[in-house]
């Protein structure tokens, strides 16, 4: 059975361009997979708390050897983890906000980084442990930016996601939203267009 993990990340919620487009691709995916699990978190809504010296510690400490303090700060790294490895599939909506991804997004990047867990050092450098999954991230803007030096999401959540392991990653970008009704619309039928044969 194949397990989806999404991450939704419009402060719009289920109202958000990124986040209906990752809706509408697993409704698809879903039509010729009825079977797949869905693991549905809507960083906005429920956001991951931010990095702190104190997460960052536990979570590195062996879980044997944790105070019950400690325990409590891994306990949300830990699940988020779990949740990523245990999935086949990771769809991200992400909306453009100033430029790059969403606060809320990089908190997860910031918890599912763990060295020995989901990548490793090696004397060739850092070797991603997630290679067995596929990733499709919906990013939506109100900006023209894919192709240009403005545009830093695309890179970074690729590099991240390669880090962890994770290649084999298709993009499908809704642009120009905030640029008219003709270029929003074409934008998002374009998109639409995209995520049917992603999804196919």
């Amino acid at each position: 059975m194949t397990t989806i993990l999404q991450l939704n990340n419009s402060i719009f919620g289920d109202d958000g361009q990124s986040a209906q487009l990752a809706d509408r691709f697993i409704a698809r995916f879903r039509a010729t997979a009825p079977e797949a699990r869905v693991i549905r978190r809507d960083l906005a809504a429920a956001p991951v708390p931010h990095l702190t010296a104190a997460r960052f510690t536990a979570a590195l400490t062996p879980v044997h050897e944790r105070s019950d303090e400690q325990a409590r700060e891994a306990a949300i790294a830990d699940t988020l983890i779990q949740e990523l490895e245990d999935a086949d599939v990771l769809v991200i909506g992400s909306p453009t906000y100033n430029f790059g991804v969403p606060s809320t997004l990089k908190a997860w990047f910031d918890h599912v980084a763990r060295a020995g867990r989901t990548f490793r050092y090696t004397a060739d450098g850092p070797e991603g442990l997630l290679a067995d999954k596929t990733a499709y991230v919906f990013i939506a803007s109100g900006g023209q930016y894919v192709g240009s030096e403005m545009d830093f999401q695309t890179p970074y959540i690729r590099h991240f996601l390669g880090f962890l392991g994770i290649t084999d990653v298709h993009f499908v970008h809704a642009e120009g939203l905030a640029m008219g009704e003709d270029t929003s619309q074409q934008a998002l039928e374009e998109a639409r267009r995209s995520v049917e044969k992603l999804a196919a």
